[in-house]
């Protein structure tokens, strides 16, 4: 069966209390569930804050209360329509500064003694996102050993990743570097720019929403091939297996970090790469782009793996010039979910609920007729369609 995944959600608030600092306080676990279950249309979320303490209560009381089942393989269902995985976002203190990796378990039982351990590392375990006094080889080794799966998160973003912190992802975790399956890209990039690094050709790559709010949820996902709905399913793949089949995320020129932004005059880099330096205003403080960097460090052309399924290009709704939230209610009341809408509703039937222009907008969405500004420095890109 195909089943569509979000790996890496935020909660901002578990128990009345702050969890993720910079996310919505709407984001809480049942919140979660039911945006991506009902609006959405996933099949899975993982909750990457679920080492918190207040977070681990509030599954339990969901497990108590039957809403949540536990599955044999890892993973837990949610009022039968929804798999949830129990993932932790890590900050680790490299020797060329820190990057965020995402750990996750199959069973609350690992994910509590992860947390335990993790308090020792951390000033505040019930945050999300805390540093770690330790580094990516520690904390593999730390995953490794209660039978979880480490992911490299948002790996080429300029502030707290592996490649803003190393030009090769092996020299941080060197003798562990085979334990690394999978690769999130991160919203400013996709599988062609990655596709240049030797080291990259054989890790599984996945697109995220890194979601900090309801409305985010789903705007980068997977689609996986697989006969079981669970943790082992997903995650325990042999080497050289995918059950990847499409990854659905952004036009990488969306991402707020895309493209090299000037901190002075604002300029964002719309010409070759790689651009390190302003042209326009010759500032040398710029904050670096993701394909400016992947033009910095890559060590081949680009060569598509044989196992590498195809990156499709996903537009959720708020980025559609036009719709706000009242369009985008009656399209959701109508088609139920965002991905309906945007891959399998029929053109005529949008257009007799919201109108031709709109109907019009989403046809050439789907026929890849739109251009982009590219995002930078923090700044989102745009759809601009004519």
């Amino acid at each position: 069966m195909m089943v569509f995944a979000d790996l890496h959600i935020h909660i901002g608030k578990a128990k009345g209390k702050p969890v993720k600092i910079t996310a919505s306080s709407d984001l809480t676990l049942e919140n979660i569930l039911n945006t991506a279950l009902l609006e959405k249309g996933l099949n899975i979320v993982g909750i990457v804050d679920s080492a918190s303490p207040n977070v681990l209560e509030e599954i339990d009381e969901l497990i108590n209360k039957g809403d949540l089942i536990e599955l044999e393989k890892g993973g837990y269902i949610y009022k039968e329509k929804i798999v949830l995985f129990l993932g932790s976002e890590v900050e680790t203190l490299e020797k060329t500064g820190v990057a965020h990796s995402l750990v996750y378990f199959p069973k609350i039982k690992q994910m509590k003694e992860f947390s335990k351990i993790m308090e020792k590392y951390v000033k505040n375990i019930n945050l999300s996102s805390q540093r770690a006094s330790i580094n990516a080889k520690e904390l593999v080794k730390i995953a490794d050993n209660l039978g979880g799966v480490l992911i490299p998160a948002h790996i080429f973003t300029p502030f707290k990743s592996f490649y803003a912190c190393f030009d090769r992802l092996f020299y941080a975790f060197e003798n562990c570097f085979e334990k690394i399956k999978f690769i999130e890209l991160g919203l400013s990039a996709d599988s062609f720019m990655a596709d240049h690094i030797c080291e990259l050709e054989d890790k599984i790559f996945l697109s995220n929403s890194d979601a900090h709010s309801l409305e985010k949820i789903g705007r980068e996902f997977n689609e996986f091939f697989t006969e079981e709905l669970n943790f082992e399913s997903i995650f325990l793949q042999k080497k050289g297996e995918s059950k990847i089949t499409s990854n659905y995320g952004l036009n990488p020129k969306l991402g707020k970090y895309h493209r090299t932004r000037c901190d002075k005059c604002g300029f964002i880099a719309e010409n070759e790469p790689p651009v390190i330096s302003c042209p326009n205003c010759k500032n040398e403080r710029v904050v670096v782009g993701v394909l400016d960097r992947v033009f910095l460090i890559k060590d081949k052309d680009y060569k598509k793996p044989e196992h590498r399924p195809p990156y499709i290009y996903h537009f959720p709704l708020e980025f559609i010039p036009g719709i706000g939230k009242k369009t985008r209610k009656l399209l959701l009341e109508e088609f139920k979910t965002e991905i309906t809408v945007l891959y399998f509703a029929e053109i005529g039937e949008i257009a007799r609920y919201c109108g031709d222009k709109i109907a019009n907008k989403i046809q050439k969405i789907r026929d890849g007729r739109l251009d982009f500004k590219s995002g930078g420095g923090g700044i989102y890109g745009r759809i601009i369609i004519e």
